[in-house]
């Protein structure tokens, strides 16, 4: 009926073998728990102080800490049917934007206690609600999650409400067994794949080339030739040093030009197993990124089937701080 329905039971059907709890938190009961917060969010800012005071010192302290989310001076929503929009405080009086409802605080303390289900947490807000009907032991999320729940820290501290372990999730690459066969038809090894697409294209052609495209042996020789130029120089006229030694740079760069147009030429001459190798490396690392960023793994599904979602749980172990590159057969 609605996209919260939908999204239930999607989760059931993947995951309800596994003992999964599904959590309605717009029930009025749940939502009773909320009410002394709520109040203090309403008529204190605590999480407005608390999460601006963390910013300021993850902003002075992290070098390239990026913030994820600003608190407001309330962080709830008011709700009634169709309807959902922030409350707003100004002189003693709470409004709620984009409506004429308002309320004093006497009667808005009420509401929140006759009618908690009418209050929703926003971003800032939402986790604290999560911790408090759910207590966790650690919260595992991605690198972007983990940022924006480290400026609650002190917020959580502030209500006394204990602070769950920050635990990164696990990445992983899965491989089809359609396209582990492309990888095996061009002698592709998986950690070629994470290579930068040039650096990738540029080993494996070296490597299939019928000719050797490596110059670093005539490198090496032109090298040791200047290297009894420099001695001729220092014993007759050490002037003459400098002009050695803009003669190396010219030659040897002379060199890696001729490597290059060598390289290109082979390229040109091998382009179908640069398509096909750039292909398969686009299939997986869409948008030269990691596929869990561009992926649904619906497509994944699909095209695996219900061995998906087992072999995950078999596979991933959440305290393991690696990445995983998993073969579907």
């Amino acid at each position: 009926d609605d996209l919260a329905s939908a999204t239930r039971y999607l989760a059931n059907e993947l995951f309800g073998k596994e003992g999964l709890v599904i959590v309605d938190g717009d029930d009025a009961l749940l939502k009773r728990a909320l009410v002394p917060y709520i109040k203090q969010d309403l008529f204190q800012n605590i999480a407005f102080k608390e999460v601006s005071k963390t910013i300021n010192k993850l902003e002075s302290s992290a070098v390239g800490y990026n913030i994820q989310v600003n608190p407001r001076e309330i962080n709830y929503f008011y709700l009634k049917e169709g309807l959902r929009e922030r409350i707003i405080e100004k002189n003693g009086k709470f409004f709620v934007n984009n409506t004429s409802l308002q309320f004093t605080k006497e009667e808005i303390t009420k509401e929140i206690e006759e009618y908690p289900e009418r209050f929703s947490p926003n971003v800032i807000a939402r986790p604290l609600y999560q911790e408090v009907i759910l207590p966790n032991l650690c919260y595992i999320g991605g690198g972007g999650e983990l940022a924006y729940w480290l400026e609650l820290k002190s917020f959580f501290d502030a209500v006394e409400v204990p602070f769950p372990i920050l635990l990164l999730r696990n990445s992983a690459l899965v491989i089809t067994e359609k396209q582990q066969r492309k990888l095996q038809k061009m002698n592709l090894e998986v950690a070629d794949l994470f290579l930068d697409q040039n650096r990738l294209i540029n080993k494996k052609i070296r490597e299939i080339s019928n000719i050797d495209i490596d110059f670093s042996p005539q490198r090496n020789h032109l090298k040791e030739q200047f290297k009894e130029l420099y001695g001729l120089a220092e014993k007759t006229d050490k002037s003459f040093l400098g002009a050695v030694k803009a003669q190396e740079v010219k030659q040897l760069k002379g060199l890696d030009n001729l490597e290059k147009r060598l390289l290109k030429a082979q390229k040109r001459k091998l382009k179908d197993q640069v398509v096909r190798m750039t292909e398969i490396q686009n299939e997986l690392f869409p948008n030269q990124s990691l596929q869990e960023r561009s992926l649904n793994f619906s497509e994944l599904y699909l095209d695996i089937g219900e061995d998906l979602i087992p072999k995950l749980i078999k596979s991933l172990d959440p305290l393991a701080k690696e990445f995983y590159v998993l073969r579907f057969s």
